[in-house]
């Protein structure tokens, strides 16, 4: 991993991305979403601050759990200041996400455990499908593979 000297306080978007591990166009997409911040040179050029580099581990690591960016940018907000994060934020932000989490892993695992009858099927037509049908919503209606009731036709039928 590239060492950026403690005596630089800005860096270019490519040393960010190399000391980061986050592509230049990552970077470009955080910020547009405002997740980091940079000024501009007079020539226009991008630097961020040192501590870019803390918020960038701070997103990455939330979208590895699966936290949406709104939620993580919305996280970042609440921040005074706009200071970058440290260890009780991100204590306090996670534990907040947690049953967020909890409900996505039940989901997961439902899915795992019905995804083979799914395939066996063909269809995405079975009663208990959760991928197509969760809980079974249209199967109080009709069955089938059809997931809109039919509509009549001209003749009436």
């Amino acid at each position: 991993m590239p060492q950026i000297p403690q005596t630089l306080q800005e860096l270019t978007v490519g040393q960010l991305s190399a000391r980061s591990g986050a592509a230049v166009s990552a970077l470009h997409f955080y910020e547009a979403k405002g997740l980091i911040r940079s000024r501009r040179t007079s020539g226009n050029q991008r630097r961020y601050s040192r501590d870019a580099l803390r918020r960038v581990a701070f997103v990455r690591a939330a979208q590895r759990v699966g936290i949406p960016l709104a939620t993580i940018r919305d996280a970042l907000a609440q921040l005074p200041d706009e200071r970058t994060p440290n260890r009780d934020d991100w204590a306090r932000l996670s534990a907040a996400w947690r049953s967020e989490l909890d409900v996505r892993i039940a989901q997961l695992g439902l899915l795992r455990d019905h995804l083979t009858d799914c395939i066996g099927c063909g269809c995405l037509s079975l009663e208990t499908c959760v991928l197509s049908n969760p809980n079974d919503v249209s199967g109080q209606w009709l069955s089938g593979s059809r997931l809109l009731p039919e509509r009549p036709t001209a003749d009436g039928s």
